[in-house]
């Protein structure tokens, strides 16, 4: 039989490009986090308010959904024993591979990086790293391990710090290549958001810059409700996409560690689920599909090992079969109590594009985002073609782009 493509086939990536003038990308925040300009759509109507507002503008039973991720200083710059330059920017820890535990290891640890100039550092090879004042006392050098998969070995001195501790003291923070310029002492503090917990993304969850501690407290007030998760933001997040075709654009994985207390509040929620930003939406979605992966062959996953979502699961699945995403949350949290496991961690590679089905969104708040990404497919996903009308207005009414930028609020029809 012949076979006919699928829309999400079909899709050509010139369809969701458009032209951002560079003077809208700042690569500062506004001083008051939620001062920043919202943009509302709410079934096909645009309007626009302040992001201060946000609390008038849920409903009491709504749940935002954060991701609490926290942006570690990923980037180490050194050089090789022949004195040629190279760079590390920290991607994944592989031994341990636990986020957590890569965090505590004390003395040394391999992670998967992002290497400038790898091909002059050969396999072996250790490069001393170059260390900030604020390191002074703290000796560290790099040695690549494997190539293909870039996996690199960090030793330091002293022994018994850990490497949380040596991040904090001697890495730099990894700033989005389309700000142009190195973080400093300031990013610190405004490329993190308020609510953030555990260590180890390299990029932040922008939409949520925009929460104060202020806001935060009215929205409580309010009875909107508030569910975290945790999926720790890589830098593939900022990967152009390079094939004409979207779906064969290779999706970056990232981390998702899950607890069961989580998924357990989760399922007792009863309003819309809107996530805070894309992370959210892509941590919240992928445990629906580890949920349907499990139901059908649970006997495919070890408790003790990392699970995945694969990129093109939604595209391979007959939607007509699926069951609520709350059972599927359910199913995942059934196999944790199964095994006793308080805590999974995996990755995800799911990729949202036009012609997926949502199976637990409700609502999303986010920035807006670079041309041809797979950020403006999400996004183009969620409120179909309107998103054109959407990014037109932000641009006709002075709005920032990008991770520095103002926010917007998509809902469907009341």
């Amino acid at each position: 039989m012949e076979h006919r493509p699928a829309p999400w086939e079909n899709l050509s990536l010139a369809d969701f490009i458009y032209e951002l003038p560079e003077h809208r990308i700042p690569d500062r925040p506004l001083p008051v986090r939620d001062a920043s300009k919202l943009l509302v759509y709410q079934g096909g109507k645009i309007s626009h308010s302040q992001f201060s507002t946000l609390d008038e503008l849920l409903q009491p039973t709504d749940v935002l959904i954060f991701n609490n991720t926290r942006v570690i200083p990923a980037r180490f710059h050194g050089a090789r024993p022949s004195g040629g330059a190279i760079e590390t920017l920290l991607m994944h820890p592989h031994a341990p591979a636990d986020m957590t535990l890569a965090m505590q290891a004390k003395g040394s640890a391999f992670w998967q990086c992002i290497v400038r100039n790898l091909k002059r550092w050969k396999t072996g090879e250790t490069a001393t790293l170059t260390l900030p004042e604020s390191a002074a006392g703290i000796e560290m050098t790099a040695t690549l391990i494997d190539r293909n998969e870039q996996i690199v070995r960090f030793d330091w001195l002293p022994a018994e710090l850990s490497f949380a501790d040596v991040v904090s003291k001697a890495g730099e923070l990894p700033l989005p290549p389309y700000m142009k310029r190195d973080a400093d002492q300031r990013d610190r503090n405004d490329y993190q958001t308020v609510y953030a917990r555990l260590d180890g993304a390299v990029a932040a969850p922008t939409a949520g810059l925009h929460f104060t501690p202020a806001l935060l407290d009215r929205l409580r007030g309010k009875g909107v409700g508030a569910q975290y998760l945790t999926l720790h933001v890589s830098a593939g997040t900022f990967l152009p996409v390079k094939t004409d075709t979207p779906a064969e654009h290779p999706m970056h994985a990232e981390q998702i560690v899950v607890s069961a207390d989580d998924l357990r509040r989760l399922c007792q929620t009863s309003g819309r689920l809107i996530p805070v930003g894309t992370t959210s939406m892509r941590c919240l979605e992928s445990l629906a599909w580890l949920g349907w992966l499990i139901r059908q062959n649970q006997a495919a996953y070890d408790p003790e090992k990392a699970f995945e979502v694969p990129q093109l699961i939604a595209y391979q699945t007959d939607f007509s079969l699926l069951p609520e995403g709350k059972i599927m949350l359910g199913e995942v949290l059934a196999f944790m109590e199964k095994h006793n496991l308080e805590k999974w961690i995996g990755e995800t590679r799911l990729m949202i594009l036009p012609g997926y089905r949502f199976l637990l969104t409700g609502g999303l708040i986010t920035n807006f985002h670079q041309p041809g990404s797979t950020l403006i497919l999400l996004v183009a996903t969620w409120i179909g073609n309107d998103w054109r009308s959407v990014y037109q207005s932000a641009l006709d009414n002075d709005y920032r782009f990008l991770s520095y930028g103002d926010s917007s609020l998509l809902l469907p029809k009341s």
